[in-house]
């Protein structure tokens, strides 16, 4: 499954991705914003993971820009079923930090999502990440009220964790198009 946004395309992992793919998580900084990537991050746990089988219900997307060149890879992103939720989760390398492409791929991701079926969707950021909660809040994702330790494998720790949630079942108007 592919989805094109403004500058961003978003697209499966490829058995030649793995080499971009750990130039841009193996970096502490990035890893330890996540509840599932190891420290350290091995060239391994990239192959790894752009060997995964993707399931069509939850798609995990690369984020790329094209350009002239090529294509830079900026970051991933996906939705997964956690429990009884689905739960957005995304990671941008730390040079695209501060550009709007995490925002603008987790719309893209969000406008999948909907169009899959899921109407409700969570998301959440350790209480350390204020960065992601802006883009959720961005995103129209509400605060549950919610704090709860998660485990980041990243730090070998349970962190606390800011819960959100999204209805896309809803009538979210400008919501998904807002900057």
């Amino acid at each position: 499954m592919f989805h094109i946004t403004e500058r961003l395309l978003l697209r499966p992992a490829w058995p030649e991705d793995a080499e971009a793919l750990f130039g841009g998580i193996a970096d502490q900084g990035v890893v330890r914003n996540l509840a599932r990537a190891p420290w350290p991050y091995l060239p391994q746990h990239a192959r790894e993971f752009v060997m995964r089988k993707q399931n069509p219900h939850y798609p995990v997307f690369l984020i790329t820009r094209p350009g002239d060149n090529g294509s830079d890879l900026i970051g991933c992103i996906g939705i997964d079923a956690s429990g009884d939720e689905v739960e957005l989760g995304y990671w941008i390398a730390r040079p695209f930090w501060g550009r709007g492409y995490a925002t603008e791929a987790a719309r893209g991701a969000l406008e999948v999502a909907k169009l899959l079926g899921h109407d409700r969707i969570t998301a959440g950021h350790f209480v350390d990440n204020p960065a992601s909660g802006k883009v959720l809040r961005k995103l129209g994702f509400r605060p549950t009220g919610q704090t709860a330790p998660r485990h980041s494998c990243g730090r070998g720790e349970d962190v606390d964790c800011v819960m959100y949630r999204l209805e896309l079942a809803a009538d979210e108007g400008d919501t998904l198009q807002a900057a």
